[in-house]
């Protein structure tokens, strides 16, 4: 048996979306010194697109987490395998998230940043995702809901393939 992608997300959606999230950010961070934190391998096509919609410079860092476990499901330990650079003691930090799903890896991950005791700490996800949300974690920037489906594109992978794809599809068995 094998899977059809349907279009749940198409380019156009999604680059309204991105406009209107470096909009809000752009008011909220206007005069700041805000550092965004990208987290790989996801979140990289979302977070290009959204700093270079914003209004003024940013400084952009990554982070790459792994959480280990048998199969495609998570053991909940999750482990850094690239940290940030930038200090980002006293400063603005946005961490920048392709997909919030369980909500484990990005409470490990805002815990992790809150111990570099930034200024403030917010968070931007492209796809709120919230069928097996098991922990909850502040989003302060939202872009699209979706309550269910294996989502791929812009970003979003199944086995590294179909990362480059531009719009969001969810993956569907035939």
């Amino acid at each position: 048996m094998g899977t059809t992608k349907r279009c749940l997300i198409s380019r156009a959606e999604i680059a309204r979306r991105v406009a209107e999230l470096a909009e809000r950010i752009g008011r909220d961070y206007a005069g700041r010194d805000l550092v965004m934190v990208g987290v790989l391998k996801g979140a990289f096509i979302f977070l290009a697109d959204l700093v270079r919609a914003l209004p003024f410079p940013v400084i952009v860092d990554f982070v790459r987490l792994k959480s280990y476990g048998a199969g495609t499901e998570s053991a909940g330990e999750i482990h850094i395998t690239k940290d940030v650079e930038e200090s980002l003691k006293d400063r603005d930090v946005l961490i920048v998230e392709d997909i919030i799903d369980l909500g484990l890896t990005l409470d490990f991950l805002r815990q992790h940043l809150l111990s570099h005791r930034p200024r403030s700490l917010k968070i931007c996800c492209l796809i709120d995702k919230q069928e097996r949300r098991e922990v909850e974690v502040p989003l302060d920037y939202v872009g699209f809901v979706v309550e269910q489906g294996f989502l791929v594109g812009y970003g979003l992978d199944c086995g590294e393939q179909s990362r480059t794809l531009p719009e969001i599809f969810v993956l569907e068995k035939k």
